[in-house]
Parts: C-alpha cells; sequence; structure tokens
C-alpha cells in the first residue's frame, strides 16, 4: 500500500511539474480598443492561464529598458485576474499623444489551496525590435480619415484583401460594421475568422472599433462576443470624438421580432432597444456631441418604416431623437447593396448611407463635410459620395 501511495504521489508530482513548465504564449493579439482622449485598453489571449499587465513609455526617444516603467493590470474587485484572454485598460493619459507599449503574460501554476506559482513571463519583443505604439484620441486635429467594412459573412481571404495596406494608410480607425460572421459558435472561431487578421495587419497600432450585427447575436458564443470587445461604457454601443466627428455607435440588435422561432425564445431586443434609446438620449444632450462639427453615427441595421421589424423598431426608438440632433450621417450595412437615402426622406432629417457586402469605405472627415469613396476587392471605385456642412 505505501508502495502504491509513492507511485500516485510521484505520478501527481509528474502531471504538476509537467504543467508547471509548460511554455507560455501569447496566441493572438494584442489587438486595440476603446481608445479615447485619455486612455486605451490592449486584447490578447495566451496558450495557458496567466497575469498579464501592459507597460508604457512615452515617445521621447529613450529605449524602452531605459527605466523602469509603469505597469497595468486587469484586475477584479482589487484582485489580479488569472485566465487566458487579457483585457487590459490603461487610463491617466494625455490626448494627442503617442505612447510605447508591450505586453507582458506571466504564467501561473496552481498548487494547493488556490496558491498560485509564476513559472516564467512571455512578452512583446522590445530588445530587438520596436514596442507597438498607440496614439490617444485627439478632438483639434482639423481632419481624420477611416476605413469601414460590413457584412463580409465569414470571407476571411476577402477581408484581408480589403485591408491589405491598412498600416500604410494611416487610418485614424478601422471600423467593423457588423456581420462578420454568420453565427458566433466559439472565441477560437472569431479569431479564425477575422480578429486574427485585423491584428496581423493593423489593429496591433491602429484602434479598431467594432459594431454589432444581427448575425453577432446569434451562435453558441454569441452572449459573451463583447468581451472580445470592451468598450467605455461596458455595452456594445458607445461614443468617442476624434477629430472635427463625434462618433456613436448603437447596437441593432435582431432583424425579426422577439417571438420568431430562429431566436429559441431567448431574444429580448425590443427591451434592449428601449433601454439604448434612453442612453442616446443623454448623449445628444451632451455638450461634447452638441459642439462637435460633424456628426456620424454607425448602426449596422439602417432605419426603416416598412422593413422587417428590427429595421422598424430602430426607426421608431432612435430616429425621432437624431432628428432633433443634427445628425449628419448614418452608416450601415445588413442590405448587401450600396444604397444612399438622402435626408428628408423615410423619416430622416439626414442622409443614411448603406456599404456594400464585402467592401471597404474610406472616409476623409473635415468640419466642412465628408468625404467617401467605396471599393471592392478588386481595389475598384464602385461609388463615392459627399456630404457638405
Amino acid at each position: 500500500m505505501k508502495r502504491l501511495i509513492l507511485i500516485l504521489a510521484l505520478l501527481i508530482s509528474g502531471v504538476a511539474t509537467a504543467q508547471e513548465t509548460k511554455s507560455v504564449k501569447i496566441t493572438d493579439g494584442p489587438y486595440l480598443q476603446a481608445v479615447g482622449e485619455n486612455e486605451f485598453t490592449v486584447v490578447w489571449r495566451t496558450n495557458q492561464e496567466a497575469v498579464a499587465w501592459v507597460e508604457i513609455a512615452p515617445d521621447d526617444g529613450t529605449h524602452f529598458y531605459n527605466k523602469e516603467r509603469p505597469r497595468y493590470f486587469q484586475t477584479r474587485f482589487g484582485r489580479k485576474v488569472l485566465g487566458t484572454l487579457h483585457t487590459i485598460r490603461v487610463t491617466g493619459l494625455e490626448p494627442a499623444t503617442t505612447y510605447r507599449y508591450r505586453i507582458i503574460s506571466a504564467a501561473a501554476f496552481k498548487g494547493e489551496k488556490d496558491r498560485v506559482r509564476f513559472t516564467e513571463k512571455r512578452g512583446s519583443d522590445v530588445y530587438r525590435r520596436q514596442p507597438y505604439s498607440v496614439t490617444t484620441l485627439d478632438r483639434n486635429k482639423e481632419s481624420i480619415s477611416f476605413a469601414m467594412v460590413n457584412d463580409i459573412h465569414a470571407k476571411t481571404a476577402e477581408l484581408e484583401t480589403l485591408l491589405a495596406d491598412a498600416s500604410k494608410r494611416k487610418y485614424d480607425f478601422v471600423c467593423f460594421n457588423g456581420d462578420m460572421t454568420s453565427r458566433n459558435n466559439s472565441q477560437q472561431e472569431v479569431f479564425d475568422l477575422y480578429l486574427s487578421s485585423a491584428t496581423r495587419l493593423f489593429a496591433k497600432e491602429t484602434p479598431l472599433y467594432f459594431v454589432r450585427g444581427n448575425h453577432e447575436t446569434r451562435g453558441a458564443y454569441a452572449t459573451a462576443l463583447p468581451e472580445l470587445f470592451p468598450s467605455k461604457t461596458g455595452m456594445p454601443y458607445y461614443s468617442f470624438r476624434q477629430g472635427p466627428a463625434y462618433f456613436i455607435v448603437l447596437d441593432c440588435g435582431e432583424d425579426k421580432p422577439d417571438s420568431d422561432m430562429e431566436y429559441s425564445g431567448l431574444a429580448c431586443y425590443d427591451q434592449y432597444r428601449t433601454e439604448q434609446a434612453e442612453w442616446l438620449r443623454s448623449i445628444v444632450a451632451s455638450e461634447e456631441y452638441r459642439t462637435a462639427p460633424v456628426k456620424i453615427l454607425f448602426c449596422h441595421i439602417p432605419p426603416e418604416t416598412k422593413g422587417w421589424h428590427g429595421a422598424a423598431d430602430i426607426h421608431q426608438k432612435f430616429v425621432p431623437i437624431l432628428n432633433e440632433a443634427g445628425l449628419d450621417l448614418w452608416l450601415a450595412g445588413h442590405i448587401h447593396k450600396y444604397r444612399l437615402t438622402e435626408a428628408g426622406e423615410n423619416g430622416c432629417n439626414f442622409p443614411v448611407l448603406c456599404n456594400p457586402n464585402v467592401c471597404r469605405l474610406d472616409a476623409e472627415v473635415t468640419a466642412n463635410g465628408v468625404d467617401i469613396k467605396i471599393f471592392d476587392v478588386n481595389s475598384k471605385l464602385l461609388h463615392t459620395y459627399q456630404l457638405k456642412k
């Protein structure tokens, strides 16, 4: 019996040692989220549980190892979070300022009584390579540019073609305006189909703003999906100011009635849109919104009066608020074709532009208006639109 106990103890010890010495790796990311005037958030994943942090340094020409750099941890109720998905918010920054950053993950091994031992640290290389950089938002910029794609529906190769030059184009940000996939079956699938591509092409240093589409509400991972796209409101709807433009992101919800059999009795989007409308009222009443020269809204589903239920509910609950708020432009997708509804049509005091599926919308914004060009995957210019202020 003693010999059996000894053998079991050795086996258990061997398993523990194997777990403890497993190499921690960054499997996905980092990518930028919720970049604001005084903050930004970095998200990445590791292959095993770890405590993670971000270190930042000013863009002042000093080497990253010049001195001890401040660390920002993911914490919850005063305790550092141990996990594989790492979401680190960096705060207290200056507007219109470039910072360098690196990410670190410390592999953790859980022993008896929930005691944790850290076995190794892995992070982005700032010895042989330049650190990643991020620039906080700047409301005083005279002009900005952004790209928008939507309704990709898991066409990863086409997405990569559309955004192949995103880093070179120096966009202020890139917007994913809904239906990047048809269903959200797992966290891994989301990375495989578009987030890993976004990270590789631009999102390490160019902010990615995510807009939930109706297909993002479907699948086993749908409820958890927003954890990959943190916002300053903690919700899939939020707002931000960059240059002359104030941007609002609305969450469209589903396109059919809540009772539709496709939703398996789980949908409650009518109430959700009503709650969101209250938030929208507070936003358009704010001085930051009212004083912005240009006001642009992202929402995947365009408002309709005679369309499907989701679009009609959006029109009923959001449009009256926006009609009184001086909105300049609503950018949508959903219908898989280009459509421009001019101001004064369809009960809207503002134009509504639907970007086609699997196309890239490039926008230049100044205080005088918005200049839009839409390209297909072959870089062919399909449509242009100018909004004059």
